[in-house]
């Protein structure tokens, strides 16, 4: 396959790795004369047995995936070039970055240095802050997903892949395993269940006992055991396989492996303030050579070593225009149509000030305005933004139709699926659960009962991110006892129940 030219612009020259789902090539971009990464996946083998519709949603949510992770700027992330799809190949264009990968770069440290060890993971908690508060989830970090440059930074690779392939948290591939990897997965994303910020905390916790004891807290010759240990064994301390590590270090270790996610550090930011004690000082000696990652603290955004770069002239910004309201509008039905939705957001939310002062607050269109542009900014990934639009566009609706409304309860329901995905497991359970007694009394009535369903679902896998395994069961078992009374047992909702039910059985008992 090399000489192949993806979308007519990238040619593969070298493939770096490839897996099951995809492969990894140096590819040269002839229209810029650079070299880049091109990450090519089978949306086939992703999907599964499921026929040409999974398959078309699952290049859909591709690109939209790709679209919401390029706009996160981080000096800590690859950048995002392009992405599409190529005959029967989707296809991811990134950065190519010079350096070794952590594991290689671990595997030629032995033993590695604990400070280094702290100097990665503080480096990762500023990429995974600005992450999350996108909010993205990586829900696959591991060595092989990092890559340490010649000045000693680190970068974070496979931004949002993960993410495309399993942005239904509770969904598994066909061939029953959940996306990422089982060494580095937290216990709520073994079970199935709802994955946040604080799965990516996990992750980073089994991340620095590796590098700090050369090996994984929990290893196994299956995958069902070593999920089943994540699950239910303590991990080692590291100062009993280290005993220079400091103290503070070890103990930051084990609150980021809690079984708990609640016990977890809150973020990624309070991660970092953790480690900062340990960083080594500016200018307190200098870097041991290429590939140190404790130059970016010693040497602060000093010249990589044998290069020197100029930096573009800064752009003045743009003068905004007052935004015309009837125009803007129409060109937001175009753009959404194009696909254009990050373009469509701004000028949403751009003119939406403007329709209120012309046209009051409470009026049709500024309604009409709010309620298009909170569905933008959740279709574009901006949950964070949307949120509080959901939860105006609700509280007006119920003061004029009251909280059974079916559109009141459209509202609540979009902003508990923002709180699921803004990784606030118990705000989102609430949630759920106050909206869930009206639509089972619309679905006691004679309504349809898919929604019924779905919160029940949702609630089950939230159950299962706050460590009450016990009541998620229950409710699924309850969930599939009625899900196969209505739809019959071969319905691809009793299906998945039992398939996560069974997972979750399987994974107890290792």
């Amino acid at each position: 396959m090399s000489g192949r030219v993806i979308a007519g612009r990238y040619e593969l020259a070298t493939i770096l790795g490839q897996g099951g789902m995809g492969q990894v090539w140096t590819a040269y971009d002839q229209r810029l004369d650079r070299r880049v990464a091109v990450k090519l996946l089978r949306p086939d083998r992703v999907a599964g047995p499921t026929g040409s519709e999974a398959v078309d949603e699952l290049r859909r949510r591709f690109v939209r995936e790709c679209r919401v992770t390029a706009q996160v700027d981080h000096p800590g992330l690859v950048t995002v070039h392009d992405a599409g799809s190529d005959g029967d190949d989707l296809f991811l264009v990134m950065q190519y970055v010079e350096g070794s990968d952590l594991a290689d770069h671990l595997a030629e440290h032995d033993p590695y240095p604990w400070q280094w060890s702290v100097a990665v993971a503080a480096q990762l908690c500023a990429a995974l802050s600005a992450v999350h508060a996108v909010p993205i989830v990586h829900r696959d970090l591991k060595p092989r997903n990092l890559m340490v440059r010649p000045d000693g930074a680190v970068t974070v690779l496979d931004l949002g892949v993960a993410s495309v392939l399993d942005s239904d948290t509770t969904r598994l591939t066909h061939t029953g395993t959940p996306i990422g990897s089982p060494a580095y997965m937290a216990p709520e994303q073994a079970m199935g269940g709802a994955v946040g910020p604080y799965t990516d905390l996990y992750a980073l916790g089994v991340l620095l006992h590796e590098l700090l004891s050369g090996d994984v807290p929990f290893a196994g010759s299956t995958a069902l055991g070593v999920l089943h240990r994540h699950l239910y064994e303590p991990p080692l301390p590291v100062r009993q396989i280290r005993p220079e590590v400091p103290e503070p270090l070890e103990s930051l270790v084990l609150r980021l492996l809690a079984k708990d996610p609640q016990h977890r550090p809150a973020s990624a930011q309070e991660v970092y303030e953790h480690l900062a004690p340990l960083l080594p000082p500016s200018g307190t000696g200098l870097p041991t050579g290429p590939l140190d990652p404790t130059r970016p603290f010693l040497r602060p955004h000093a010249p990589w070593p044998d290069r020197v770069t100029t930096p573009p002239a800064a752009q003045p910004a743009p003068v905004a225009a007052k935004p015309d309201v009837a125009a803007a509008v129409d060109e937001v039905k175009q753009l959404l149509g194009q696909g254009r939705i990050t373009q469509a957001v701004d000028i949403l939310g751009g003119i939406l000030p403007a329709a209120a002062e012309q046209h009051g607050e409470g009026s049709p269109v500024v309604r009409i305005l709010r309620k298009q542009y909170a569905a933008t900014l959740m279709d574009d990934g901006q949950y964070r933004r949307a949120l509080p639009e959901l939860r105006r566009l609700a509280d007006d609706r119920a003061v004029e139709a009251g909280p059974a409304d079916t559109q009141t309860l459209q509202y609540r329901y979009d902003a508990a699926h923002c709180l699921e995905q803004l990784g606030e497991p118990a705000a989102a359970l609430a949630e759920y659960r106050a909206v869930l007694p009206y639509y089972e009394n619309q679905y006691a009535t004679g309504n349809n009962p898919a929604r019924s369903f779905e919160i029940r679902q949702r609630i089950g896998y939230l159950l299962l991110a706050v460590g009450d395994h016990a009541a998620a069961r229950g409710q699924l078992q309850a969930l599939l006892h009625d899900t196969e009374r209505m739809y019959g047992p071969h319905h691809p909702l009793p299906v998945e129940l039992r398939r996560q039910l069974d997972r979750q059985l399987q994974v107890r008992g290792g």
